[in-house]
This record gives C-alpha cells, sequence and structure tokens, in this order.
C-alpha cells in the first residue's frame, strides 16, 4: 500500500514543543555536573515518544507504535472497534484481547473505519468496549 492509503494518529504537537522547552531548560542543570547529564534523558524520551508513537491504519492492517517497537494487526483480527469510558479508541480482537490504540479518540473512529475502505453502519453508533478487559 502507498503512504496516501495511510491514516495516522499521533499524539498533539504540543508535548513535543513542551519537551523542547524542557530540554532546553534542563541543560544548565545536566551541565553544571558531568553526573547529572541524565536529566536531559527524561525531554529527550518524551519528545521522541510524542514524534514516533502513535497508531497507524491502512485497509491491510492496523500498526500500533510505541516510543520503542510497534505492534501490527491485521484487520481479519479486529472484532470490533470502539470507545471506553475515558474517551479512547479501543479495538476487541477476535481472541477476546482489548488494545488501546495509541493517539486515538473514541470520537476519531470513523476516520480509522474509512481507512478500511469500508462504510460505517447506518446507525455509526458503536459499543463501548470496558478498558480494563472485564
Amino acid at each position: 500500500m502507498s503512504r496516501a492509503d495511510t491514516v495516522r494518529f499521533r499524539h498533539n504537537q504540543a508535548i513535543l514543543a513542551a519537551a523542547i522547552v524542557a530540554f532546553i531548560g534542563a541543560l544548565p542543570l545536566a551541565t553544571a555536573r558531568w553526573w547529572l547529564l541524565w536529566v536531559l534523558l527524561v525531554p529527550l524520551a518524551v519528545g521522541v515518544w510524542t514524534w514516533r508513537a502513535g497508531t497507524d491504519a491502512d485497509p491491510r492492517e492496523l500498526r500500533l507504535r510505541a516510543l520503542v517497537g510497534q505492534r501490527r494487526v491485521p484487520w481479519t483480527r479486529v472484532a470490533e472497534l470502539g470507545g471506553d469510558s475515558r474517551g479512547r479508541a479501543v479495538a476487541r480482537l477476535d481472541d477476546g484481547q482489548l488494545l488501546t490504540l495509541p493517539a486515538v479518540r473514541a470520537t476519531d473512529l470513523p476516520r480509522l473505519v474509512a481507512a478500511t475502505g469500508q462504510d460505517l453502519p447506518a446507525d455509526g453508533a458503536g459499543p463501548a468496549l470496558p478498558a480494563d478487559g472485564q
């Protein structure tokens, strides 16, 4: 599939701006002593997480990306999409496992389903899924 077929969901870029400000703010502390250099790793990790983490959807699969690594889930394994009580999007797999989709809100579900090339049901209301798998 081409990149044009992929719908990408990422966290708000204001988090990246905050990580940059925190990195600059931590420079005086980190350069005061060599053993304080680790302080720079926290805003750096937050910045990389913001840039990388999220959900990519195309007609073949969902790709859930984290700071390190990713998980690919074919659409054939997704039994149900819905929202949890906190407004996050959740996918229930065919084996009953619940996956919270990073950076996808329940209100983004129509856009997510559109990435599959399928239409939403006429009522447009999907069931709410519990966040804790119960």
